[in-house]
C-alpha cells in the first residue's frame, strides 16, 4: 500500500486548522486541570503538577508583564503578515514563561496570528522541527501565509537561556533540578525581555 508523506507546508496548515488562539488554548488547560489532567498523551501527577504551577505562573504573567518600549515600537510599527504557529504542552515549563510573552507581542501586531497546538498531537510536524534531536518545546514557526513559508523559528528557549543550559550541560553532563530552579529564578529576573528582543529580531 502506498503511503503518502505530508509536505512540511501541509503540516503547518493542518496545524493552523486544528490550533488554538491564546485564550482558548489557556481554557482548554485550565478545563483539563479541573478534571485533574494534563494536555498531550502522557498522563502522570507529576505533569498535573507542573500543569497547575504553569497555569498560575501564566495567569500571574498575563497580568503583570511589561513589554520594553523599543521593542512595542518595533512590533507596532512592522509591516508583516505571518502565522506564529507555537508547538507546546500545558507541563512545560519554559513554554509557561515564553507563551505569555509571546502573545503580548502579537497583540501589538495586527499581521501577526498566533495559533497554538499540542507537540503530542501534531508528532509529525514536530520532527521537522527538532532542537539537537530532541521534540523541545515551545517552538514557534513563523509562517507567511501568502507565500506558504517558514520565515524563521524560535525555541525552546530564549537565546541567555539557552547558552545557560548549554554550559551547564557541558560542565555537569547534564541539568539538575538545583539547575531548573536557578533558570526559573533567571525567568522571573529576566520578566520576558530576552524572548522579546529574540522575537523582534525574527520580524
Amino acid at each position: 500500500m502506498e503511503t503518502t508523506t505530508m509536505t512540511i507546508n501541509e503540516l503547518i496548515e493542518e496545524g493552523i486548522s486544528n490550533s488554538y488562539s491564546y485564550e482558548e488554548y489557556r481554557n482548554t488547560v485550565s478545563n483539563l486541570l479541573s478534571e485533574g489532567k494534563s494536555t498531550g498523551h502522557e498522563q502522570s501527577e507529576a505533569l498535573t503538577n507542573y500543569s497547575m504551577l504553569n497555569d498560575r505562573r501564566m495567569k500571574r504573567l498575563d497580568k503583570t508583564l511589561k513589554i520594553n518600549g523599543a521593542i512595542e515600537e518595533t512590533f507596532s510599527s512592522a509591516t508583516t503578515n505571518i502565522t506564529w504557529l507555537v508547538l507546546t504542552e500545558g507541563w512545560c515549563g519554559d513554554a509557561a514563561q515564553s507563551l505569555p510573552v509571546i502573545n503580548k507581542l502579537s497583540e501589538m501586531n495586527e499581521g501577526i496570528d498566533l495559533r497554538i497546538i499540542s507537540r503530542d498531537a501534531h508528532d509529525e510536524l514536530m520532527n521537522n522541527f527538532l532542537t539537537n534531536g530532541g521534540k523541545a518545546i515551545p517552538k514557534l514557526i513563523a509562517y507567511n501565509q501568502e507565500t506558504k513559508e517558514v520565515i524563521n523559528t524560535w525555541g525552546p528557549r530564549p537565546s541567555v537561556a539557552t547558552k545557560m543550559v548549554n554550559d551547564y550541560k557541558e560542565k555537569h553532563g547534564g541539568l539538575d533540578p538545583e539547575f531548573k530552579q536557578d533558570l526559573q529564578v533567571w525567568y522571573n529576573k529576566d520578566k520576558g525581555s530576552n524572548i522579546a528582543e529574540d522575537l523582534a529580531k525574527l520580524l
